[in-house]
């Protein structure tokens, strides 16, 4: 009896160590990094080699009265339309976030005219990967 209780608690013990190594931890991701969100960056190359997953979220930090961001459809992104969006992430202090829930591809830009000097991002949210695979720790 003793012997199963001791190999239950070390069981329990094997899974509260492990634990938090299953959780796939969201990401923030500074958009611009130390540049932020401002004209004349290049945001596509910005987010080149980067994987976005679900559960990950994009950090906007930007002069309130003179950008915002706004999602739209892929034809407005392409020609910097602004007029109709499906989203307004801009809250009013110029540190937004765009939370990345759906597997899919988000365009977002500024329609206060930054779009046209490159205020434009588009990213592909994937599935996260499967967590790896649990090795139960060498008996002893």
């Amino acid at each position: 009896m003793a012997r199963s209780t001791v190999l239950i608690a070390a069981v329990v013990l094997a899974f509260l160590v492990a634990a938090p190594m299953l959780e796939v931890m969201a990401k923030k991701y500074t958009v611009g990094d130390k540049k932020f969100w401002n004209p004349n960056i290049n945001y596509t190359i910005w987010a080149q080699g980067k994987h976005f997953y679900v559960g990950d979220w994009l950090y906007f930090v930007f002069y309130r009265d003179q950008h915002n961001i706004l999602e739209v459809n892929k034809a407005d992104y392409e020609k910097c339309i602004s007029t109709h969006p499906i989203r307004n992430y801009t809250r009013g202090a110029g540190r937004d976030i765009v939370p990345l829930y759906e597997t899919r591809r988000y365009y977002l830009l500024d329609g206060r005219g930054g779009c046209f000097h490159g205020m434009k991002l588009s990213v592909l949210v994937e599935t996260p990967p499967p967590p790896p695979p649990f090795t139960p720790p060498p008996s002893q």
